[in-house]
C-alpha cells in the first residue's frame, strides 16, 4: 500500500488535492485579443493543482478551445458564468472563485 508523503494517508484516502482546491483564490476575467476576439482568462492556481487536467476539463465542459501556460488558462470566448459552474463541479470552493 502506498502512502502519500504530504498527508501520511494511504493514496486511496489522500485528501491533499481537495485541501489545495479549497484554499485557492481563482480569478475569472475576460481579455480582448487580436482582431477583437474575446478570451476568458482563469488565473490563481497554486502549485498543488494539475493545471493541464483542469484546462482539459474546462475545455470539454464548455465545448471550446483554449490553452494553459504559466499558471493561467485561456479559453476561447466569453465563458465567465459557465466557468464558475464547471470549477465547482471539479471540486473548487465557490467562495474562492471571483469574477
Amino acid at each position: 500500500m502506498e502512502i502519500c508523503p504530504k498527508c501520511g494517508l494511504p493514496k486511496q484516502a489522500c485528501v491533499c488535492e481537495q485541501i489545495v482546491k479549497s484554499s485557492q483564490k481563482i480569478r475569472i476575467t475576460t481579455d480582448r485579443k487580436r482582431y477583437g476576439k474575446i478570451v476568458t482568462v482563469v488565473t490563481g492556481f497554486g502549485s498543488g493543482i494539475d493545471i493541464r487536467q483542469v484546462a482539459k476539463d474546462l475545455k470539454n465542459g464548455l465545448a471550446c478551445g483554449g490553452t494553459y501556460k504559466d499558471d493561467m488558462i485561456e479559453l476561447q470566448g466569453d465563458h465567465r458564468k459557465k466557468v464558475k459552474e464547471v470549477l465547482v463541479k471539479l471540486g473548487f470552493d465557490e467562495e474562492s472563485l471571483e469574477e
